[in-house]
Formats: structure tokens, C-alpha cells, sequence
């Protein structure tokens, strides 16, 4: 019998020349990535009473994103002391100010094929769009990792979701994989893998592959894999990667738990409505409801190619004068591109902020939360009550097309009347 992405990372891993789903391993970790919130100020204590030595800090890397910027006392704490635990480690990678960890570590060419990272934060799984087994740990284990660069993994079981067909217009992955999740539940995929793959994932961008992956922990997945291919080779290349890549792929024969087909050109765009990231409905079953907010950006949606989106249909447009548009890029890298192209400047003609790359609002944290009573559509990943500020607030989730619409009309809207047909 083959072997999955998942069975073959983690036998990789293990140093194990084969790995079954059910199988417990000690792997040793290619990455271990933590982020300000989850990360140094909660994990010294133990670490130093455990020896206080990293096991390679050149495999450790930091990113204060949560925190970023201080909005409060306590987070300017939490930022320092992340800050100096970095400097006292003499980590050669830390981060701030440059937006999202799982996007940072990306474009910094940490995410590679074949590897094993393990972070402090559930949508490590976006990795998975690289062909990375990537998951989140929590910060009592992280010590371990931190010290002994080892772990314990139980090789998950792996569902199988095909998309064929061709996307249609004002259609995006976002869509793809809110439906995915719908038909999962929002725990149907706890502690399995979610491979991706068909002709409408060949065809996606490396920027909306992520999205797949970035969410996959939506459904409860560990992780979400996407088939490494000469995309990704290109992408690393630009980041500056030219070692070999691993192009590590499941086998013919290898065993799925369950197996998910879908048509591409049946889907429409997709919204999920409060308080479950599983509460999906096509947008014409919920445009028109009004909105106080829309948001743009996150690790989930706010990559380049998701602000060239919005700019298209917002350029020459303005916001309705009912409510707050915020643009938040997915990295400082990101941020400089857009404002080379001039999208920032159509943006912010068309009436919307634009802010820092940060963790910020997504996660009710700084920078546009929401209060009692309002409602918000946005382009990030999660909608559960309180998720994005008052547990008396309503989010829904969709596409970045679908929130620059709704942006205009100041209510859920219909992508596809603002797009140029040809252009998804």
C-alpha cells in the first residue's frame, strides 16, 4: 500500500522508512515557529527551568504579529518581552512589523516541501500550500520542541478533496474551500490531514493555494496539503530559496480516510454566515443584509493578488458612506508591492483605511474591532462569536471580491456585476 503527503513528511521526519495513519512517531522538527501572543513570555518559565538551551536557533523562529501594534499596556509588554527573549537566545530570525507569522515565514523562505514546522498558532497549517507538514502546538509543548527539537505526532488519516473544472467567474478559492468546510462541519476533519488536489488547485495561484491550507484547520484538520509543483519552485526561487525542493507527492495506492469530489464550474461565489465557519450559503442567499464594516486582509486573504481584486472593483468607486472599509496587507513586503502598482492609492480614493500588516482586527485585537450590534464581512478565517471583538457582533466571511462589493453597496453583494468577465 502507498503512502499519503502526510505519512511520507512524517516518516521523513522520523527517520522511518515508512509511517502508517494511526502510527506514533518522535520526529525530529525542521521549524519551530512561535509568535508574541502564544509564544517567549509564556514559555520562558519552563524553559529555563528545563535547562534554558535552545535545541538550534536556526531553526527557531519568531514573529511579533499579534501584538503588533501595542494597543494596550499589556501588549507593549508582551512585545518586549518577546523582543529581548529573542535578543538573549541570539535567534538569527525574529520578526516584527512585517505582518502575519505564517505569511512572514513564507516569504522568508522557511516553508519548504517536505518539511516538519510546528508553531504556536492553529493556521500554521498554511504552510500545507507549499507541500510543508504544518501544524499548530500549543506553548506547554513548544518547550519541549524548543529544547529538545523533537516531538511525539500521531500520523493523522487523510481525506481527499478533489476539484475539477473550471472556476468560474467571481469565483475564488476562498469559495472553494468555505464550501469544502461546509460539507466537512467545522470538526469534521479533526486530527486528519487535507490534501487538495484536481485541476482546479493545479491552476490556482501559489497566494490562493494558501488560503486552501490556511483553513483547513477550519474543519479541524491538523493540516492542509497541496501537491508541490513548478509554481512552487518559482515561488521559492523568488524568495530568494535555490536549494533543492522535495517534491514530495502521495502515492497512486495510497489509502484515504474519505474521498471529497467537486465541479469547479457548478460553484457560485460563497458567504459564511454567524456564528460557524461551517454556516455557508451562496451570496444570493444572503446579499443585501447590511453591514457596519468590511475587511480586507489577514494571513487568509490579503495577499497581493487579493488587494489587485478589490482594487479593480473599487477603482473609480466609493464606499458606501454607511460604514468603515479596512485594508490591512498580509505583510510589509506585500504592503510596499501594492503601493508600487498604485492599488493602495485606488483603495484609499475609494474611501478605505489602510493599515499596518498585523494580525490586528482578525483577531479582535487591535485596529478595527467591532462592537455590540455591528456586523462585519471579511476576508479572514474565522467568525465565531467575539472572534472579532463584541461576542454581541456578527461576522461573515467570504472572498475578497465579495467584501470590496459589499463594500460599495454597504451590504453582502454579488462580486460578478463588478468583475470584468474574464477575470474570476
Amino acid at each position: 500500500m502507498g503512502m499519503t503527503m502526510s505519512e511520507k513528511i512524517l516518516a521523513k521526519a522520523s527517520g522511518q522508512p515508512d509511517l502508517k495513519a494511526g502510527d506514533i512517531a518522535w520526529v525530529k522538527v525542521d521549524i519551530a515557529m512561535m509568535h508574541d501572543l502564544l509564544g517567549p513570555w509564556l514559555v520562558d518559565g519552563a524553559f529555563n527551568r528545563l535547562g534554558g538551551q535552545l535545541f538550534d536557533k536556526e531553526k527557531v523562529v519568531v514573529v511579533s504579529d499579534h501584538c503588533t501594534p501595542p494597543a494596550t499596556v499589556q501588549q507593549a509588554d508582551i512585545l518586549k518581552f518577546t523582543r529581548d527573549w529573542a535578543r538573549k537566545q541570539d535567534l538569527s530570525y525574529y520578526y516584527e512589523f512585517e505582518g502575519p507569522c505564517h505569511q512572514v515565514i513564507a516569504e522568508r523562505g522557511h516553508v519548504r516541501p517536505g518539511r516538519l514546522i510546528l508553531g504556536t498558532d492553529s493556521h500554521t497549517c498554511m504552510a500545507g500550500g507549499l507541500g510543508a507538514f504544518a501544524t499548530g502546538i500549543g506553548s506547554t509543548e513548544m518547550v519541549g520542541v524548543l529544547l529538545t527539537g523533537e516531538t511525539w505526532l500521531k500520523v493523522p488519516e487523510t481525506i481527499k478533496v478533489v476539484w475539477d473544472g473550471k472556476i468560474q467567474h467571481g469565483v475564488f478559492s476562498k469559495d472553494l474551500v468555505l464550501k469544502t468546510i461546509k460539507d466537512l462541519g467545522h470538526a469534521g476533519a479533526t486530527y486528519q490531514s487535507l490534501e487538495f488536489s484536481g485541476s482546479s488547485i493545479k491552476d490556482l495561484s501559489i497566494d490562493e493555494r494558501f488560503v486552501l491550507s490556511n483553513m483547513a484547520v477550519e474543519a479541524g484538520a491538523k493540516t492542509g496539503l497541496i501537491e508541490p509543483d513548478e509554481k512552487v519552485v518559482e515561488f521559492l526561487r523568488s524568495k530568494g530559496v535555490t536549494d533543492e525542493v522535495d517534491m514530495i507527492s502521495s502515492d497512486s495506492d495510497a489509502s484515504y480516510i474519505r474521498t471529497l469530489h467537486y465541479n469547479a464550474s457548478e460553484l457560485e461565489p460563497q458567504v459564511a454566515c454567524p456564528h460557524e465557519v461551517d454556516n455557508v450559503h451562496p451570496v444570493s442567499a444572503v446579499e443585501g443584509k447590511a453591514v457596519d464594516q468590511v475587511y480586507l486582509g489577514s494571513c487568509t486573504n490579503g495577499r497581493l493578488s487579493d488587494l489587485r481584486i478589490a482594487a479593480q472593483i473599487l477603482k473609480g468607486k466609493k464606499i458606501s458612506k454607511n460604514i468603515r472599509c479596512l485594508v490591512v496587507p498580509a505583510s510589509q513586503h506585500i504592503w510596499m508591492q501594492a503601493n508600487r502598482e498604485g492599488i493602495l492609492d485606488i483603495l484609499t480614493e475609494a474611501g478605505c483605511i489602510i493599515n499596518m500588516p498585523s494580525c490586528g482586527a482578525c483577531g479582535g485585537f487591535t485596529s478595527g474591532v467591532i462592537g455590540a450590534g455591528e456586523v462585519v464581512m471579511s476576508s479572514s478565517n474565522r467568525n465565531f462569536r467575539g472572534r472579532m471583538g463584541s461576542t454581541n457582533g456578527e461576522v461573515y466571511l467570504g472572498s475578497p471580491a465579495t467584501v470590496a462589493a459589499t463594500a460599495i453597496e454597504g451590504k453582502i453583494a454579488d462580486p460578478r456585476k463588478y468583475l470584468l468577465q474574464g477575470v474570476r
